[in-house]
């Protein structure tokens, strides 16, 4: 059956899932006039680069580091919390090239993920019924009924502090806080006492080593060793925002999302005939799919055809989030059928939300997530892919460059007696600072092992 011609606001006449619940339409209508006034985050052009160079990934010439905050929050507005995240990713991103001798497309989770779907619409908190928090663009994280109450008033909110946060992020850029000469004083303290020490201070030191050496030889300069390219994404979760977002270049005539370089849908909102799939049907960005272990594969190539009609290259990046225990079984079976259709995909992997698991009881239960999971899941899936003759092009990590104790394992040791220490995170587990950094070194290790 042919598709109905494509408009932004086409998806109002399909099934929208995760969508909060305003009391009062005419302030959500308001909100959205305003945000669409607004000017774009993101230029087109961008957009389209980031295509090109994922589908580069998709090839095997580069390797996709996507990274960040699980739901933004407002609070974290500041020029320390964004220094942490930013600093984190270039650490990772450039140990990652170094170790795997290919350029590292940085793609961050950052100005723009401030809301969240929810296994259930309410929570109870203190014997109170409450409605669940969606992000800080939705509703309050205050166990106050009033405050949990969806305010549109709030996405206007995000879109400045998105604003605020992309243009520091630009601007440290620009000012040369990627240089490699000085942001990596890099903090290994804590990952000292990690049986692979010896070969991670190795990896380091060559690096620096390297950089000096062809700067001594004239095959660096200064400039080109702080230049890089930095992506912005977010869930499209909530369908309003993102239509107002949404703009006609004026390079190609093609509707984006110039909210960000790139969008993903949700494992709970990918449904092949829901508001989701067809609102992102339309727009130029490239576009990911969560995926977990319950979609079958006939479902997936329909998916990506439906999204992805003209068979575009960096059109559609395929994250998939199996869990260690479901990896081995579902993920082979969905490489073979997209081998089949013959279709043109980026493959990568979120090792994050398969393994979430809960500690302790009632107000005092914790998500959290194991380290030696999330590796384990990465080492299965790089190793399916290659015995599948498909390229698992990069990884997908819920990750801050704060000292929380969110997850456990890692060189830190913890468990889960330390995630009361420092526990910030308002909705699923990130890796903290230093889990994140050897998860890179161990990447390097996986990969060149494969």
């Amino acid at each position: 059956m042919a598709l109905l011609e494509w408009k932004k606001d086409g998806w109002r006449n399909f099934p929208a899932a995760q969508q909060p619940e305003y009391p009062d339409g005419n302030l959500f209508k308001q909100a959205l006039i305003e945000v669409e006034k607004l000017p774009p985050l993101v230029f087109s052009g961008e957009v389209e680069k980031l295509k090109s160079e994922i589908a580069e990934a998709g090839a095997g010439k580069r390797f996709i580091l996507h990274g960040g905050d699980c739901a933004e929050r407002f609070i974290d507005c500041n020029s320390a919390a964004i220094v942490n995240k930013i600093k984190i990713l270039l650490q990772m991103s450039v140990l990652l090239t170094h170790g795997l001798h290919h350029s590292v497309v940085r793609i961050g989770r950052i100005a723009g993920q401030y809301a969240k779907p929810r296994s259930s619409p309410t929570e109870t908190i203190g014997g109170v019924v409450l409605q669940s928090y969606k992000g800080d663009n939705v509703n309050g994280i205050e166990p106050d009924v009033a405050l949990r109450v969806p305010d549109p008033g709030r996405m206007v909110k995000s879109y400045f502090y998105s604003s605020a946060t992309l243009n520091f992020v630009r601007a440290m850029i620009d000012g040369g806080y990627a240089d490699l000469h000085h942001p990596y004083t890099w903090n290994l303290y804590n990952i000292e006492k990690s049986p692979r020490w010896n070969e991670y201070k190795k990896r380091v030191d060559s690096l620096l080593d390297a950089i000096r050496f062809m700067e001594t030889f004239g095959g660096l300069n200064s400039e080109s060793l702080g230049r890089i390219d930095f992506f912005t994404s977010h869930e499209g979760l909530l369908l309003g925002y993102e239509e107002a977002m949404t703009r006609k270049s004026p390079l190609n005539g093609k509707y984006y999302n110039l909210g960000a370089h790139m969008l993903w849908i949700g494992e709970r909102t990918r449904q092949l005939d829901g508001a989701h799939v067809e609102y992102f049907r339309g727009i130029g960005n490239p576009v990911g799919i969560k995926i977990g272990p319950k979609i079958a594969p006939e479902e997936l190539t329909d998916l990506v055809a439906k999204l992805n009609p003209s068979d575009e290259p960096g059109r559609i990046t395929l994250i998939t989030r199996m869990g260690v225990e479901k990896v081995d079984t579902s993920l082979p079976p969905l490489i073979s059928a997209v081998k089949k259709a013959g279709q043109a995909v980026t493959w990568s992997c979120d090792p994050m939300h398969g393994n979430t698991i809960t500690v302790g009881e009632g107000d005092l239960a914790r998500k959290t997530r194991d380290f030696n999971s999330i590796l384990e899941e990465l080492r299965r899936a790089f190793a399916i892919h290659t015995s599948a003759g498909s390229t698992l092009a990069g990884v997908h990590f819920e990750m801050t460059g704060d000292d929380v104790t969110e997850c456990i394992g890692g060189s830190q040791e913890l468990t889960h007696l330390d995630l009361q220490k420092n526990y910030e995170t308002y909705v699923d587990p990130r890796l903290n600072y230093h889990q994140a950094l050897e998860m890179a070194f161990l990447i390097i290790s996986v990969l060149k092992d494969s």
